[in-house]
C-alpha cells in the first residue's frame, strides 16, 4: 500500500489547501497520514498569544490546541484518511512573534524553530516511510508556514514531494504575497480535478474547524464560497520524480 504524508503547519492549512487530493489517495488505496507541525498547547497564554484564541469566540481558560487537535481527528474521519499525527511544536504567537503583522514579515533571528521541525519530520518520514510528501508553498507568507519550508528543504529530501498552493491566502487577493515563489517557480505545475465525492469530503473536513470559520471566512457559507473559488481544482508544484501510480490516481 503506496503512503502519502500530508506536513501541515498548523491544524486546518492541509485539509484546506489540499483535502481534496488527500480523500482522493484515500479512496485509490493509499495510507494518507496527515500530520500538523504547530499543535503544542500553552498553559496560560497571554499578550498576542491569548488574543489568537479570544478574538475567535474562545474564553481565556480554554486549552485552543487541544480543541484544534480534537478538530483534526474530525477532519481527518471526514476525508477517509489515517487518524492524524500531532507534532508538539508551538506556533509563532508563543515564539515571540508579538502582533498579526509580524506572522506575516519576515522570520525573526531568534527563532530557530526550523532545526527542531526538522528533526520531528526526519523521524516521522524515517517511521512512514512515505512514497510521496505534500507540503506549502508558503503563499501568504505565514512565518509558520515558511520554517517548515525551510525545514524540509534543509532534509535534502530525496521522496517526491507535491507542494500545495496555501488556501485561503491564494483567494484573498489577486496577487498574494509569495516569498518562496523563486524556490518553486522552476518546478513543474502538477494539478487534479477533484470529484463530486472528494469535494464533498474536503468540504466535510474543512467544516470540521468549527473555531476557525467564523474568523476566517465568516462561517460556513463563506467557507463553501471560498471553496468554490478554486473550481474544484487542486494545484501544486512537484519535486521529485512522479510516481507512476499517482498518474493513475489523476486519470481516475
Amino acid at each position: 500500500m503506496p503512503t502519502a504524508l500530508a506536513l501541515s503547519p498548523h491544524l486546518d492549512d492541509a485539509a484546506f489547501s489540499c483535502g481534496g487530493m488527500l480523500a482522493t489517495l484515500a479512496n485509490a488505496g493509499w495510507r494518507v497520514v496527515m500530520s500538523t507541525v504547530f499543535t503544542g498547547s500553552v498553559p496560560d497564554p497571554t499578550g498576542f498569544a491569548l488574543a489568537c484564541q479570544t478574538d475567535k469566540g474562545l474564553a481565556p481558560e480554554v486549552d485552543y490546541m487541544a480543541l484544534r487537535r480534537a478538530e483534526d481527528v474530525a477532519a481527518a474521519r471526514a476525508l477517509g484518511i489515517s487518524l492524524p499525527r500531532h507534532m508538539s511544536l508551538h506556533e509563532a504567537p508563543h515564539r515571540g512573534y508579538g502582533s498579526a503583522p509580524e506572522l506575516f514579515a519576515s522570520l525573526r533571528e531568534d527563532d530557530g524553530i526550523a532545526d527542531d521541525i526538522a528533526a520531528a519530520i526526519s523521524g516521522l518520514i524515517e517511521e512512514l516511510q512515505p512514497d510521496l510528501i505534500l507540503a506549502p508553498q508558503g503563499v501568504g507568507g505565514h512565518v509558520d508556514h515558511l520554517q517548515v519550508i525551510c525545514a524540509l528543504r534543509s532534509l535534502g529530501l530525496a521522496t517526491p514531494a507535491l507542494w500545495w498552493r496555501d488556501f485561503p491566502y491564494t483567494v484573498r487577493t489577486d496577487d498574494p504575497k509569495e516569498p518562496m515563489r523563486a524556490t518553486f517557480a522552476s518546478l513543474p505545475t502538477w494539478e487534479i480535478e477533484v470529484s463530486p465525492e472528494a469535494e464533498a469530503a474536503k468540504f466535510a473536513a474543512c467544516s470540521a474547524y468549527a473555531s476557525q470559520l467564523g474568523f476566517q471566512f465568516g462561517g460556513i457559507d463563506g467557507l463553501r464560497e471560498r471553496l468554490g473559488q478554486n473550481a474544484s481544482t487542486e494545484r501544486f508544484r512537484l519535486s521529485g520524480g512522479l510516481p507512476a501510480i499517482l498518474e493513475d490516481v489523476r486519470a481516475s
